[in-house]
């Protein structure tokens, strides 16, 4: 087995800069949002979400975070899907990144609240809400960062939690680097992509970190294309 696929990877992404800006985010932001569409990878979230909702009155008003919201297009999904189940949301748009932020106003700010911020700063931790969402985010941070966070979000989340991400695997890996080198017109997604997928997780790293973060009552389950979708009960 090749050895990258053992152990997560420390390698850093372009994205992780938080000062990168321009064309070059914008069009990468475009283009992740063609692959989740596509590969099934925004259905993995609002799946998670529909679940964690089940028994909850429609007529209760759900403030949902999306951590690591991009351009905006999966906390604009999440406003549609509920506003269909007949609950009253505020989706509230996360990410580090003041210049991304900036561009999911421009596209989505009049129905969603974005706001620039660190997710380990102290002002964040004292914002509450009944969901927190995550696609595609987790995987940025190691793993004893994670453990850090999941204890965060356990007094944050009211309902919740769902996480959408990636599993780490040499089929994962070698697919979304030849499809990013055929189809992409970023350097930053043919980069970053198969990086994210070395960055991913194996099913018993999830198990060891929640378990290390203290969640009990959670879901592990594959879905496609290459994602794990988690879902944690505050109940």
């Amino acid at each position: 087995m090749d050895s990258r696929f053992t152990h997560r990877s420390s390698e850093r992404e372009i994205m992780d800069d938080l000062n990168c800006s321009g064309p070059v985010v914008r069009q990468t932001l475009h283009e992740l949002e063609v692959i989740n569409a596509w590969l099934g990878g925004n259905k993995v979230t609002l799946d998670g979400v529909r679940d964690l909702l089940a028994g909850i009155p429609n007529t209760r008003t759900i403030a949902v975070a999306d951590l690591g919201c991009g351009g905006g297009d999966i906390a604009r999904l999440l406003i549609k899907r509920l506003n269909r189940k007949g609950n009253s949301v505020v989706v509230t748009g996360v990410d580090a990144n003041p210049n991304i932020i900036a561009m999911a106003k421009d596209r989505h700010g009049e129905v969603v609240r974005f706001i620039a911020m660190d997710i380990f700063s102290k002002a964040f931790s004292q914002l509450k809400f009944d969901i927190v969402t995550a696609t595609l985010f987790f995987h940025h941070f190691t793993s004893t960062e994670l453990v850090q966070l999941f204890k965060q979000l356990l007094h944050q989340a009211a309902i919740g939690i769902v996480v959408n991400d990636i599993h780490r695997h040499w089929f994962s890996y070698h697919s979304i680097r030849i499809l990013t080198r055929l189809f992409s017109r970023s350097p930053m997604v043919r980069h970053d992509a198969p990086v994210s997928v070395l960055r991913a997780f194996s099913k018993q790293e999830l198990v060891d970190i929640l378990g290390r973060a203290g969640c009990d009552n959670y879901r592990i389950r594959w879905r496609w294309a290459f994602r794990w979708q988690v879902i944690i009960r505050r109940h």
